[in-house]
This record gives C-alpha cells, structure tokens and sequence, in this order.
C-alpha cells in the first residue's frame, strides 16, 4: 500500500508539472517539450520492457502499429498542442479546457461508441456541460480582466484552439485505448503501456 501512495505522490507531481514547465522555459519550443517528456518515458521504459519481454512478444504487428498510433496521438500531438496553449493563454485557460475531460469523453463515447457500448443520455450530461461551459468563460474574462503580458487576441485565440485540439487528442486517445484493451482481454494493461512507451523513444529520438 505504502508503494501505491508513492507512486501516486510521483505520478501526480509529474502531472502537475506538464502545466507549469511550458512556463517555466517559454523559450524551449512546445515540441522540443514534447520529445524532450517522451524521450524520457522511452528510457524509463526499457528495463521495464526488458523484464516483460515474454509478454511484449505476445503482440503483433497490427498491435504495434495501433501503440504507435495512440502514443504519437495521446502523448506527442497531445503534449505539443498542450505546451503551446499554455505559452500563449497561461495555465488557468489551459488547464481548465484540459479538465473538461471527464465531461468531454463520455460525449465522445456517444457520439462514436453508443451503439455498440451503449448511451449515456444526453439529459444527464447537461448539468455539467452547462456548469463546464460557464466556467470556461469566466476563467477567460479572469486571465483577460488580469491582463497577459504582450497580449495578443490571435496568440491568445490559437492557443485556446490548441488546447481544444489537446483536449480532442486525449479523447481519442482514452477511447481507442480503452476499446483496444477490450478487445484483447488476455494482453496485460502493463505490458501494453510499456509497449506505447517504447515506440514513443524512436519517434522522440527522430524529433
């Protein structure tokens, strides 16, 4: 139990700072961000991969054809789009369109998944995509009435966009890997994450 606390304590300090990092270095472009994070993940993953090679051998090459789709959409496009919305919203924007994910998936899963998975009507996801919506424009009357340093309406105006593109990255990315991890019961969650991990190191290397 003492190992999961930890490694939530990590994994939520990480999280934490894909908002701020943008910030910190503004003069390190969203992408070189980008590979930079994921390169990382890649190393992390080899040893990992290493113990469950048993286990990685186990998928196929449409498997790994559909890991490196996720990674580069749920990780890399994700990430660059993210980081760029920061550097030109600041992180309250961004960080609220990002947290109208648990709204936005089930949406998605209605509109792509509900005949096959079923439908959450859309009468109980009202409430909260009224109280989202809301939100949303009162953040940006808030970081707008505050004032941005070297403000500008289309830097500001394609960063929300971004962050809205982020936020269509990781949707998918949920769903598609949600329904992948459906669809083959006898492949372990592990292994799977470290496959989306390894193919994410040549691309990051390449980037």
């Amino acid at each position: 139990m003492l190992t999961g606390v930890v490694y939530a304590l990590v994994a939520g300090l990480f999280w934490g700072l894909i908002f701020v990092g943008p910030l910190i270095v503004p003069e390190y472009p969203a992408a070189l961000q980008s590979m930079g994070r994921y390169l990382a993940l890649g190393l992390i993953a080899l040893p990992v991969a290493w113990l469950g090679r048993r286990r990685l051998k186990q998928l196929s090459r449409q498997d790994w054809l559909t890991a490196l789709a996720l990674t580069m959409m749920g990780n890399l496009i994700y990430y660059v789009c993210l980081a760029s919305a920061i550097q030109r919203t600041g992180a309250p924007v961004s960080t609220m369109i990002i947290g109208t994910l648990p709204v936005v998936i089930p949406v998605f899963a209605n509109l792509l998944y509900s005949q096959r998975d079923g439908k959450l009507p859309w009468r109980r996801m009202a409430p909260a995509l009224i109280c989202t919506a809301f939100g949303l424009v009162f953040v940006n009357i808030a970081e707008l009435n505050r004032g941005l340093p070297d403000f500008s309406l289309w830097r500001y105006l394609s960063g929300i966009m971004l962050a809205l593109v982020s936020v269509g990255c990781w949707a998918w990315y949920a769903l598609r890997n949600a329904r992948w991890l459906r669809e083959n019961p006898d492949k372990h969650p592990m292994m799977w994450a470290t496959a989306q991990a390894l193919v994410t190191l040549p691309v990051s290397l390449a980037g």
